[in-house]
């Protein structure tokens, strides 16, 4: 049996206790999910094929995107056995036919795949939300290293959550909540722009824009070259 790995965090409680489904309720997906949705809206309306999501939680985004882009066929996983349970429990329930069952994806694997053909078809996008700060800096770069294997010439990366800029953070409350993070995993904590994008360039992806969110949040949009 495959086993998560031990940085996996469990978001969200239960969305209906009466329905006892698995289907988990993330307070920060009502907070944020308009917004990212938002900010993508203009490149998902673009792209044909395949989009992997990579630590989906709840499944609650994969299904606010999936029906925002319903040409699109939207693949979600996480390595947190409870996250995959909730997110094929929303795919239930919504009957989404472009939502596909949560898969079990550790990116700080270095050979990972996202589909059982090997060769993985090329993707068109890749979004990865909450992960690269609570986890250690070998996810990001695994990350990396599978959206340069995976991505189709000109297919996106976005990253969304909290950095640094320059060194600095940009607001106190993101300085506690990193300090918290290095608390709990010295391996954990906020990550900074500057080194975000080289690690990015190391791996033909070219630092693309840069969207503000709320809760001094942000969305970094890569393109593979």
């Amino acid at each position: 049996m495959t086993r998560a790995p031990e940085f996996t965090v469990a978001f969200g409680r239960p969305a209906d206790p009466a329905a006892a489904d698995g289907r988990l309720d993330a307070a920060a997906f009502h907070r944020n999910h308009e917004a990212i949705g938002t900010a993508l809206a203009a490149d998902l309306a673009t792209m044909q094929g395949d989009v992997l999501e990579i630590g989906s939680g709840t499944g609650q985004h994969a299904v606010a995107f999936a029906q925002q882009a319903p040409h699109l066929v939207w693949w979600p996983s996480d390595p947190n056995a409870e996250h995959r349970r909730s997110v094929d429990a929303w795919r239930a329930h919504t009957a989404l036919a472009n939502l596909r069952p949560a898969a079990m994806i550790d990116v700080s694997q270095p050979d990972w795949q996202w589909s059982d053909t090997t060769p993985s078809p090329p993707l068109a996008a890749i979004f990865c939300a909450n992960v690269i700060h609570i986890a250690p800096w070998s996810v990001a770069q695994g990350l990396f290293a599978g959206a340069e294997r995976h991505l189709r010439s000109g297919g996106k990366l976005y990253l969304y959550g909290p950095f640094k800029a320059h060194g600095e953070h940009t607001a106190p409350s993101n300085a506690a909540f990193d300090e918290s993070l290095r608390t709990r995993d010295p391996a954990w904590g906020v990550r900074d722009i500057d080194d975000v994008n080289a690690l990015a360039r190391r791996h033909h992806l070219a630092p693309d824009k840069v969207h503000t969110m709320p809760a001094n949040n942000l969305i970094l949009t890569f393109t593979r070259i």
